[in-house]
């Protein structure tokens, strides 16, 4: 016995097609991606990096084209042992900036605890401690900020942490490693 519908009896169901399937588009993310905003963020956040001048120690500019991609500059602080020493680091802004952090390396050598022989970074503001509050000023100052004071409980050099205490070496492991090799292979 077959069972046909009944138009008359309220049951619209027709077996000839199918059944409509919801759509897949997908939803926009509570954190959606305007690279145009992205991009008059970072914009600001050039100005007041030039405004502020290189006063500070540290400066950054875009690098090339994409304003995604900076070159930043961080200059060792006076009475530490990175004074007169200047590092440049790489900065890789993601499209949903600034509730991700950049990626920042450094580019030129650096003998640190908290720096492996890679130019990788560990800073918990770069990490799990990320505010969209942030920006590139503040990035490159606690960077600059990490050189003098290391977190020696987490260290990405084991070498590094260990020499610290004992400065008059560890000056000269700085200074060793920043003028031999220049710039890291990335």
């Amino acid at each position: 016995m077959e069972v046909r519908s009944n138009p008359a009896a309220g049951n619209s169901f027709d077996h000839r097609r199918p059944p409509e399937v919801p759509s897949k588009q997908q939803l926009p993310s509570p954190h959606s991606v305007d690279t145009s905003a992205v991009s008059q963020r970072l914009q600001k956040e050039l100005m007041a990096l030039m405004m502020s001048g290189g006063d500070l120690g540290v400066s950054a500019f875009p690098d090339g084209e994409s304003i995604f991609t900076w070159i930043g500059t961080v200059e060792g602080g006076k009475g530490t042992l990175y004074e007169g020493l200047s590092y440049k680091l790489s900065l890789r802004f993601p499209l949903d900036y600034p509730f991700k952090p950049p990626q920042v390396k450094f580019e030129t050598m650096c003998f640190h605890p908290n720096v492996d022989q890679f130019g990788n970074i560990c800073l918990d503001i770069l990490q799990d401690k990320w505010s969209s509050a942030y920006d590139c000023r503040t990035i490159l100052l606690s960077i600059q900020s990490l050189l003098e004071e290391p977190n020696l409980e987490s260290p990405l050099n084991s070498y590094a942490a260990a020499l610290w205490n004992d400065k008059e070496d560890y000056r000269r492991m700085v200074h060793k490693q920043y003028f031999s090799g220049e710039a890291l292979e990335s």
